[in-house]
């Protein structure tokens, strides 16, 4: 998870906080010295962490906050909203020209960085907004970065255009207009060279396809595993090209969270996007509320809820809805239910977007988590191994087929009868909440697929 060792710090500082009836000033400043500490160990900028901490202590040690019934709280609330603002305040969209009008986008980084993977994200991102993309090969040095843009322009179902490497690539660019007007294509996203350092030559490359061509928006990619270094980077490329944002990939590693918490203070450009994931559709938008609640314990429950509408079928719904009240739930739904949760990202995605603050200090990471996914790749396998009618009907099984079942998933019979008990308690337990199911019917806001709860 990324930021985790950041989040687990900042989390136990706080939680000594909550801990005690009244504050002191004094009490205010030790925490703060811990949170500076916490900070600089995630590479955040040493400029950075001393305006946060001179904003979070002067805010938090005024008499309407040491004297309040819940001091540790506010200074939470205090310290949420200075990282808030430390991200951006709020989530910037790249706007897009209305119609055909051609919106284009140039994507810059240091090679490495991910950037040409993300240009496909980005052109199916938009494609399933109902935009038109074409993705532009303009990195005449690597064949291979354009053959690998080629690969993923087939697996976002986007329109690709290149020209070789002999081609000087303001022309390429020049070339691929015409061909989006020709297809009524209306984002152009263009895959510019990188380097492994920044040099003139790149710079200059950049710069003169914004000199002979309207470039709506520059974004630059960086590697936030590289913490510091990419915000040195990102000051550099602003300087030169006036970068229009910042996207951040690798935010699933073991990042630091340095870049995320500095890019926006010491280049005044927003993050507009994160990778999570090496899947073609694992990326985010960036929201710095969101991710400040993330660092602090409090969850991401709004980033769930658009994972779980994402997975979001309306008819399928009504049907599982149905089904529950009738206490009709079978296998095969079960099994729908599975892989939506997989979809999210897993039960390990979605724990990360859980509030650890408040549970009792439970650990819902780690060990317990990889049983968790185990026992559901277990239980996908003993519902494979029934027949079509079993699944539907899961009344039919009585001990001789249980015992061929077990045979089939390579289970005792005794993880089989367990199963099919958590299985009917699951779909009472989802009978009796079929009135939160249909709450959306009263004005309130209903999770998919069975995760009303």
């Amino acid at each position: 998870m990324a930021f985790e060792g950041l989040s687990e710090k900042l989390q136990n500082v706080f939680k000594n906080l909550r801990g005690k009836g009244r504050l002191s000033e004094a009490d205010v400043k030790t925490a703060m010295k811990e949170v500076k500490m916490a900070l600089l160990e995630a590479d955040v900028s040493f400029k950075v962490v001393k305006a946060f901490i001179n904003n979070v202590t002067e805010r938090a040690v005024g008499a309407d906050v040491l004297n309040s019934l819940t001091p540790g709280q506010m200074v939470i609330k205090i310290v949420n909203e200075e990282l808030t603002k430390l991200m951006g305040d709020e989530t910037v969209e790249i706007e897009l020209k209305s119609g055909n009008e051609p919106t284009v986008i140039m994507m810059c980084g240091l090679q490495g960085a991910g950037k040409t993977t993300m240009a496909a994200k980005l052109a199916g991102k938009f494609k399933s907004k109902g935009r038109k993309p074409l993705l532009v090969a303009c990195d005449i040095y690597r064949p291979a970065a354009i053959e690998q843009l080629r690969i993923n322009a087939e697996k976002v179902g986007v329109d690709f255009f290149q020209m070789g490497t002999n081609h000087a690539p303001v022309d390429i660019v020049k070339a691929a207009l015409n061909h989006a007007k020709t297809e009524n294509e209306n984002v152009i996203i263009i895959d510019t060279a990188g380097r492994l350092h920044i040099d003139e030559e790149m710079m200059q490359e950049l710069i003169t396809i914004k000199d002979e061509v309207h470039v709506d928006h520059t974004l630059l990619t960086v590697d936030s595993m590289t913490g510091q270094d990419a915000v040195n980077v990102a000051e550099a490329f602003n300087s030169k090209l006036e970068i229009t944002g910042v996207i951040l990939t690798k935010l699933d590693g073991d990042t630091r969270g340095g870049a995320a918490l500095s890019i926006k203070f010491v280049t005044g450009k927003p993050i507009l996007y994160v990778g999570v994931g090496e899947k073609m559709d694992d990326v985010e938008q960036f929201y710095p509320d969101r991710m400040a609640s993330r660092l602090l314990g409090m969850g991401d429950i709004l980033t769930l809820i658009d994972k779980a509408e994402a997975q979001y079928n309306e008819e399928k719904s009504k049907e599982l809805e149905k089904k529950i009240r009738k206490a009709e739930f079978d296998f095969n739904d079960y099994l729908e239910q599975i892989d939506n949760m997989r979809n999210m990202g897993g039960l390990s995605k979605i724990m990360e977007m859980m509030p650890s603050m408040g549970m009792g200090n439970v650990d819902l990471k780690g060990a317990n988590l990889e049983d968790g996914e185990a026992g559901l790749k277990k239980v996908e396998a003993i519902i494979h191994s029934m027949t079509a009618k079993e699944r539907a009907n899961p009344d039919l099984l009585n001990p001789s087929r249980k015992n061929r079942i077990a045979r089939g998933a390579g289970v005792d019979v005794a993880e089989v009868n367990r199963m099919v008990k958590q299985f009917y308690e699951t779909r009472k337990m989802m009978k009796q909440m079929s009135g939160m199911l249909s709450s959306k019917k009263k004005g309130k806001f209903k999770l998919p697929f069975g995760l009303g709860g």
